[in-house]
């Protein structure tokens, strides 16, 4: 009678739950017009300014990023001929913009990883005055992934109509990309759209130790003439003075918190890195809408670069939507190949093992209250 009563309660509901919410289940579609409208500051950076920024003490150059770009946001009103001109999805039904002066129309801040970057970004957003359907904000991935769901002439009359466009994560992978964002962007500083970027790296060194570097280079050359550049000093604030990451639970302890916390999914590792090879990087922030965990079995290393790219995306989206994830397995610090962590793509592999062992330490709680 005790175990009927027990089944009664809540063991069918987290015994149903981890399969409902699992990520491999999920195959999300996502339409042109939402890829337009979710291009804003994610969750975690929503309520990001200026005044919540704190830059460190040691670091001049983060109190100087702050003063340039609350300067650099005051400019940015309403462009001459454009007051009242409200632009529409195509860019039809107004007069032409006139052409901005020569010289940089944008900002480029550099830094390593955890240095508050994307933070500065988002709050450069939300300090632009002009109104929201007038600011674009996304990653350099979500950029491309536009072009590629609109089209490059759509794209340039959609983000045409903008006060500001700000890119997030501006590292260059693949030269047809190279190409394409330097085309992109070039038009838009035409049309007199300003612009601001991160990067870990300055825009001449883009290039390195990928692909062709010359190529790179010789694109990267004309595009980094639009952007005055910030350097941003610092150590990953995501480990400034914070305890270090929980070691991995076992599967029981990841079974057990996924079935006891509503809204959390359950994957075998090795299974989920399948599932994304079958899901388009734009699509994996719709695959983790509504998630309130993240919960993985068998963490183990990643077998090859491309899954670890795409599970580098993963871990962006969701880093920006403040997702917690519980693992069993390795620590995330083992996830990539020492051959990785030293190649082109090393900081994009560091950045994810700083960002999931944030979401780790996030989790912890998971396991105390299941």
């Amino acid at each position: 009678m005790s175990s009927s009563s027990s089944a009664s309660g809540p063991a069918p509901i987290s015994g149903t739950a981890p399969a409902a919410l699992s990520l491999c289940a999920r195959e999300p579609h996502v339409p042109a017009d939402r890829l337009v409208a979710e291009m804003v500051p994610p969750p975690r950076f929503d309520s990001v300014r200026f005044g919540t920024y704190i830059p460190d003490p040691g670091q001049p150059s983060q109190s100087e990023a702050v003063r340039v770009l609350e300067g650099f946001a005051a400019g940015l009103g309403e462009a001459p001929g454009t007051a009242g001109g409200r632009r529409g999805f195509l860019g039809f039904g107004r007069g032409r913009t006139p052409k901005t002066p020569a010289g940089p129309r944008g900002v480029y801040l550099d830094g390593g990883y955890g240095v508050g970057k994307t933070h500065l970004l988002a709050s450069l957003w939300h300090a632009t005055p002009a109104d929201p359907s007038r600011k674009a904000f996304g990653t350099f991935v979500e950029l491309t992934n536009l072009v590629g769901a609109l089209g490059f002439q759509q794209t340039v009359r959609t983000l045409s109509g903008h006060r500001l466009l700000c890119i997030d994560e501006f590292e260059l992978d693949d030269p047809g990309d190279t190409v394409l964002v330097s085309s992109l962007l070039a038009r838009l500083v035409e049309a007199g759209v300003a612009l601001a970027a991160t990067s870990n790296t300055l825009p001449g060194k883009l290039g390195e130790g990928r692909f062709a570097a010359v190529d790179f280079l010789r694109e990267i050359q004309g595009l980094s003439a639009h952007f005055r550049a910030l350097r941003i000093d610092g150590e990953d604030y995501r480990h400034r003075g914070l305890p270090k990451a929980p070691a991995p639970y076992s599967d029981a302890q990841v079974t057990r918190a996924a079935q006891a916390t509503e809204g959390a999914s359950l994957d075998d590792f090795a299974a989920l890195l399948d599932h994304l090879a079958r899901v388009h990087p734009s699509r994996y922030g719709a695959l983790t809408d509504d998630l309130a965990a993240v919960c993985l079995t068998g963490v183990r290393p990643v077998p090859d670069q491309s899954t670890a790219l795409r599970l580098v995306v993963l871990a962006d989206r969701l880093y920006d939507r403040e997702v917690p994830v519980l693992a069993s397995g390795l620590p995330f610090d083992r996830l990539f190949s020492e051959e990785m962590l030293k190649g082109g793509y090393r900081k994009k592999y560091f950045r994810a093992i700083s960002r999931l062992t944030a979401l780790a330490r996030d989790a912890a709680r998971l396991v105390e209250t299941a």
